[in-house]
């Protein structure tokens, strides 16, 4: 039952939230964090993603029963029960609170903040097409925790890496969203291919990774980063190149999904390395 609960939770997608996550360490600490302070990062994240994932499988069971590609699934199959992932919400959160009280004051008082969104973002499909940002700024509260839990307060150059995270997310967010075009029309759930059609679903992920790569370009200036953040800045840029490449020749959008998410974990973990760089290296 463990190894179909961790497939349900996808943790691999972890790998998205972590690396952005010890960005915000790495910006607040100018350097590299203290080793105390990444572990109880590292919880809060994992704490965090379980609870918004279980949220998701728990809430979408329904649609995702009715959807050919989703319908096997454990919860919407029945292989699991609808209450562990109830349980993995409330287990999540609490693993979220503790990694909270352990690194500051001001990272429980905001808590509430980040508990919300884990919670209601798998609904906002239901009612707006701006659920692909809803869920990037959910992400996007990783690196901007982890920020305050390192300084104890927020900067600037953090809450614009919590913007890049926001339309990077939204962005390939909004790629997945195409797998599922047509069902949910039928559905009448609700996205911006949807609303908008796919060609714009196709181009509007390139527009919002330029956003991404200046966004990240300006937060290095104004937490006067060393010259090697910027290679993770040329990164974002060569990674929205590529995209732009593969959504030119990819007319399987499966296929596409595919190469984006792998893309797209191999330029977190290079904008990582290249922030600490941008900080150890002088």
């Amino acid at each position: 039952m463990i190894k179909v609960f961790l497939r349900e939770i996808r943790i691999e997608h972890t790998l998205f939230a972590l690396p952005f996550a010890y960005v915000g360490a790495v910006l607040a600490a100018r350097g590299v964090p203290s080793l105390w302070a990444l572990l109880w990062i590292t919880l809060a994240v994992f704490g965090a993603r379980t609870a918004a994932m279980a949220a998701n499988r728990y809430f979408d069971k329904d649609i995702d029963a009715r959807n050919p590609r989703t319908a096997r699934r454990a919860i919407a199959s029945g292989t699991l029960a609808p209450s562990v992932m109830l349980w993995a919400i409330v287990l999540g959160l609490l693993l979220l609170l503790i990694s909270a009280w352990m690194l500051n004051p001001l990272c429980v008082k905001l808590l509430p903040i980040a508990a919300f969104g884990v919670l209601v973002y798998p609904l906002c499909k239901r009612f707006t097409w701006l659920v692909h940002f809803v869920l990037g700024a959910v992400d996007g509260l990783a690196p901007l925790g982890a920020f305050i839990g390192v300084a104890g307060t927020i900067s600037v150059s953090a809450v614009l890496v919590f913007l890049a995270v926001t339309v990077w997310v939204a962005g390939f967010d909004i790629a997945y969203a195409l797998m599922d075009l047509p069902t949910d029309r039928d559905q009448g759930i609700h996205s911006l291919p949807v609303r908008f059609g796919e060609r714009t679903g196709r181009w509007m992920p390139i527009a919002l990774h330029v956003v991404m790569t200046a966004l990240l370009a300006l937060a290095g200036i104004l937490a006067h980063a060393g010259a090697v953040y910027y290679a993770g800045v040329a990164a974002a840029l060569a990674l929205t190149v590529y995209e732009d490449r593969l959504y030119g020749r990819s007319e399987n959008v499966f296929i596409l999904n595919e190469r984006i998410f792998v893309g797209n974990m191999i330029f977190s973990i290079v904008f990582l390395a290249a922030t600490v760089g941008g900080f150890v290296v002088r």
